[in-house]
């Protein structure tokens, strides 16, 4: 059963089966946002789904990055990402046509960040969700 279903451009539904929601900066104790904190937060999500999520492809949805302060500080400018950070799992009917559409489906891990803790439904989610190449990322699997 899954959660909710997004609709991507491309017209291809996916199910979300799970979903791990978290504060972009939460516990965040000293420094401020900068690209180096940004990529050590983003590389340790991809690490996270990929432990979490084995035998699933990872793909990160490149989040939009915002510098809202001309002054630089010690690590660089000031560089801040939307508060939400998110890990799905997705799944969706076979890729490959060839494969028996009722022994088969295809999942994705996807990470991307977004402005409030919603879960994405219909049409309705991120553009940059809403714009995942399924048919090049996603893998088949055997049920």
């Amino acid at each position: 059963m899954s959660l909710t279903r997004v609709v991507l451009s491309s017209g291809r539904s996916i199910d979300l089966s799970e979903l791990r929601i978290s504060s972009t900066y939460g516990g965040m104790l000293e420094g401020y946002p900068c690209k180096p904190v940004n990529d050590m937060k983003i590389k340790g999500l991809l690490h996270t789904a990929e432990r979490a999520f084995p035998a699933t492809p990872v793909h990160l949805v490149p989040p939009p990055r915002e510098y809202p302060d001309q002054y630089a500080g010690a690590f660089g400018p000031v560089e801040v990402l939307p508060p939400v950070a998110c890990v799905g799992a997705f799944h969706s009917t076979a890729r490959d046509r060839d494969h028996d559409p009722v022994l088969y489906r295809s999942a994705l891990t996807v990470i991307w960040f977004q402005p409030t803790p919603e879960v994405p439904s219909g049409c309705d989610a991120e553009a940059a969700l809403r714009d995942v190449a399924w048919e090049e990322l996603a893998q088949d699997y055997e049920l």
